[in-house]
């Protein structure tokens, strides 16, 4: 700078050096940073192995596992099976009081499956190791939930060499004789009445009376209902009969509140007002559990639609024809087949799976005649293996909790034809309806009990009960809760859904119309042959415009190599009436939900189906070899027991 020049201060020639800010550096933010209060719910949240790994990171965070026995309760085993590497953990898990841990270790002790166990004494070792995890996933539910290990230790048993279920049996007999358990006695009760010895029966009534005394209202109510007959022989002993029921319903026994509705809409033996009955009645389908609410994009991102659903609901419906099992049975397991999908979600291609192991487990809750697992097995042409069912047969009862039995459209629809009785033909339409339901996804939306008025709604106006009574009686609403204009919508949507023009099919163009052949047999009357009004006719009856709700029918969409869910038939009548309404070749009819057939593939499994499905009843598919089948040659009437023993298990 020259001298006598002045300084402008423009901010070229003159500047004032600026402050250094100096920045304090922001700790990181780790996990340990979190309170243990909201760590501990971020742990609960994590599979087992996540939180193996997160075990590991630090020492803090071990500490926090390992003291607090909550993490272990909740932590999720989804998709995951004990083995030789991880029993350890399952085992640690269920001991801290995991549900899924107990079921699973239970369920693949009993079937010999996942655990490695030497051979020397694999009976009695499996038995020893399920009835412990079996006794322990009982003790986890609540007081007032309907046991239910009994159904995996429940007759036929081996009748040579030695039966895991019967070692099961023994040792949880043996634990109630320390510890009067009322869920473990009712347990072993409905185990024994399924005998028929009258030894085992009237043992089976001693333990109930047992666990009614420890506090088991499944065994009170299971009482009643064999003391029934004898009490209504007697008005003040049934008078009092009556009222010990009502006190059954009262304590929250779903089943109780069931039969005291039927019996107050057919009497009153209570003795009470018209209006008391009627609320009565009416609050058990006020109590009716809601629907629950399906994560659509989570199954739909697995490519699970209504068409899958309704594929495989119309396969179930089949099977239950061919192996003669009652309706209630398959509306218990569609029921839990749609619980299932409400809480996980499942790859198509083991949707078939998930469908018939729901239905192995209900039919024996259910049936005195079971689905055994390796008839179940050969029922989806081998496409599982035998693992595979007894591993989703855990995942099922472990995501359900132990529920398997929840109140159905039918049971709601007992009381209804309790209270208003119908025609024979009315009645045989209303089951029919019934089963239809069962199809469609956008029916599921609604309550059973909401369905099953609307059902009964429908059935009145298709047979033309409104021509000499009105068409939903004041008694009914006053009964049920539901008004006439409450059911309209349901029941035209039933209508649109269940009598269309055109059944759904399939990429084959094949009819999906299981259940109407199962109503065209003449113990229903035909009835899925009649002739209904058309949809003006019954807007005119039910007094609402002509309005028709928007309906997408079911159908397969998508190149044919993106379709996965194809069931071929179990049934022969069926499988006859599908190749008369078009007739094509053998091979065409036979697919896997996971995988087409190579060509002598399909040559092999259509001749199979040639004569097993026509002539046999199924049990031959649980025959695997030569030898097995020498082995059971003479033993004809225990084929039933094979997959319920295990082949290490007993003598086969």
């Amino acid at each position: 700078m020259k001298a006598g020049v002045l300084h402008c201060r423009c901010s070229k020639c003159f500047t004032v050096p600026a402050r250094k800010r100096v920045r304090k550096r922001v700790p990181a933010l780790t996990l340990l940073s979190l309170p243990e209060e909201v760590l501990l719910c971020v742990l609960q949240c994590l599979s087992a192995e996540d939180l193996l790994a997160v075990r590991a990171v630090h020492s803090r965070l071990r500490d926090i596992i390992d003291n607090h026995s909550s993490v272990w309760a909740r932590v999720s085993f989804r998709d995951t099976w004990p083995s030789p590497n991880t029993v350890w953990l399952f085992e640690r898990a269920a001991e801290k009081g995991n549900f899924e841990a107990a079921v699973k270790l239970g369920i693949a002790y009993l079937y010999n499956e996942g655990p490695l166990l030497s051979d020397e004494g694999r009976a009695d070792v499996c038995g020893r190791k399920a009835s412990q995890f079996f006794s322990l996933a009982e003790s986890l539910r609540s007081p007032t939930a309907d046991p239910f290990i009994w159904v995996f230790i429940r007759p036929p048993w081996s009748p040579t060499g030695s039966c895991c279920k019967a070692v099961v049996f023994d040792r949880l007999k043996a634990e109630c004789e320390t510890n009067r358990r009322g869920p473990l006695l009712h347990c072993l009760a409905r185990v024994l009445q399924l005998f028929d010895e009258d030894d085992k029966r009237a043992e089976a009534l001693t333990l109930l009376e047992e666990s009614s005394q420890s506090g088991c209202l499944q065994s009170a109510y299971l009482l009643w209902e064999h003391n029934r007959k004898t009490a209504m022989a007697d008005p003040g002993r049934y008078l009092q009969f009556i009222r010990t029921l009502r006190d059954y319903a009262a304590k929250g026994c779903w089943e109780a509140q069931l039969s005291l509705a039927k019996v107050c809409s057919s009497d009153n033996p209570l003795g009470l007002e018209q209006r008391a009955c009627a609320d009565l009645v009416a609050q058990l389908f006020r109590s009716c559990p809601p629907v629950p609410r399906r994560r659509a994009e989570e199954v739909l991102r697995q490519g699970i639609n209504d068409t899958m659903r309704y594929i495989l609901v119309d396969w179930l419906v089949e099977v239950t024809t061919m192996k003669d099992f009652s309706s209630l049975t398959l509306h218990v397991t569609v029921g839990c087949v749609d619980r299932y999908l409400a809480l996980r979600s499942v790859p198509k291609a083991r949707l078939q799976l998930l469908g018939i192991a729901c239905m192995v487990v209900c039919t024996r809750y259910i049936s005195k005649d079971i689905l055994t697992i390796r008839e179940a097995v050969w029922l989806t042409d081998n496409t599982y293996k035998y693992e595979d069912l007894v591993r989703m047969m855990g995942e099922v009862i472990s995501v359900l909790e132990g529920k398997i039995r929840t109140p159905t459209l039918l049971d709601y629809g007992q009381v209804l034809l309790s209270l208003l009785p119908l025609e024979r033909l009315s009645v045989h339409l209303f089951s029919y309806l019934c089963e239809l339901t069962l199809l469609y996804s956008a029916l599921t939306t609604y309550s059973s009990a909401h369905l099953a008025n609307a059902t009964l709604l429908l059935t009145r106006a298709l047979h033309h009960y409104g021509k000499v009574a009105p068409i939903w009686p004041i008694q009914l609403a006053e009964y049920t809760g539901f008004s006439k204009q409450d059911l309209v919508p349901c029941a035209v949507l039933l209508y649109v859904k269940c009598f269309s023009k055109d059944a759904p099919k399939d990429y084959r163009h094949m009819s999906l119309t299981g259940v109407k052949q199962r109503f065209e047999d003449e113990a229903y009357q035909h009835i899925s042959k009649e002739k209904v009004i058309d949809f003006k006719e019954l807007c005119e009856v039910l007094e609402v415009p002509e309005v028709e709700p928007y309906l997408v029918l079911p159908s397969l969409t998508g190149q044919p190599a993106d379709i996965h869910t194809f069931f071929s038939s179990p049934s022969s009548n069926s499988k006859r009436r599908r190749e008369e309404s078009l007739p094509v070749h053998r091979g065409s009819f036979v697919a896997t939900p996971t995988a087409e057939l190579s060509t002598q593939e399909e040559t092999l499994v259509g001749d199979m189906l040639d004569w097993s499905l026509d002539t046999c009843s199924g049990y031959e598919g649980d025959q695997e070899s030569e030898g097995e089948k020498e082995a059971m040659e003479g033993e004809s009437e225990w084929g039933l027991m094979e997959d319920e023993c295990h082949a290490g298990h007993s003598n086969w």
